[in-house]
């Protein structure tokens, strides 16, 4: 009989999975669809000198934030690196290693790590510090730089929901990276909305196949924190 998929904690599905040096691919756009129980659950673990891919840096005290204050985080593969003071804080004073990385080129990056492509022409950087030291070709009549794709030791994601088997959906923007990163992962660690039974989703909900899931952690209600609020004031209101 297999063994089950779903853990009753995030601790204890990070249980024997992490360990300090490794590599980690972490889902997630802005604040949105982040796993916040694992992030937490792997400040807590103690684990450091982690090497985090992620397209942001979370926030001060949320987020990838929580282990930068932690000073668990050695390096950082990332997109977009701001709202976040530790971040820049370690980063000028030479503390924090950072790989910046073109938003499309890192979902390229994850992606083809995880369907066994070791690398990729992109025309994204070329003439930029980006291409700078890496080997650039022309295809009709245009330059393109050679990018390495990018696997994880772990990959911690979140999704709405999945069923037993980890087949996955995600709400609305929380798709991006998330799919990539847990494609990246050698493992990959899903903490979700709601789990059903297996063969309760339709197949045109699945966004992610289970194959590419090994853990499941239950999270039915995150915090979900908003990055900016932005009102107005409405005329006559």
């Amino acid at each position: 009989m297999s063994r089950s998929k779903v853990y009753n904690s995030a601790e204890a599905a990070l249980k024997d999975v992490v360990s300090d040096g490794q590599t980690l691919a972490i889902g997630g756009f802005g604040l949105c669809g982040i796993p916040e129980a694992l992030i937490e659950a792997l400040r807590d673990s103690g684990v450091k000198g982690l090497t985090c891919i992620s397209n942001n840096a979370g926030v001060d005290g949320f987020g990838l934030g929580l282990l930068l204050q932690t000073r668990q985080i050695k390096k950082m593969i990332s997109s977009y690196v701001g709202e976040n003071k530790e971040f820049e804080r370690q980063y000028l004073a030479g503390e924090l290693d950072v790989e910046l990385t073109p938003q499309g080129t890192l979902a390229e990056k994850l992606r083809s790590g995880g369907a066994g492509i070791p690398a990729f022409y992109t025309a994204t950087g070329v003439g930029t510090l980006v291409a700078e030291g890496k080997e650039t070709r022309d295809f009709d009549g245009r330059t393109y730089v050679l990018e390495h794709s990018l696997r994880a030791d772990v990959a911690l994601i979140k999704a709405q929901k999945a069923d037993k088997a980890g087949n996955l959906m995600f709400n609305k923007t929380a798709r991006n990276f998330n799919p990539d990163c847990a494609m990246s992962g050698k493992i990959t660690i899903v903490e979700v909305e709601e789990i059903v039974e297996t063969g309760t989703l339709d197949p045109d909900e699945v966004h992610l196949p289970g194959i590419f899931v090994q853990r499941i952690v239950l999270n039915s209600n995150p915090e979900k924190r908003i990055e900016k609020t932005t009102t107005k004031t409405v005329e006559g209101a």
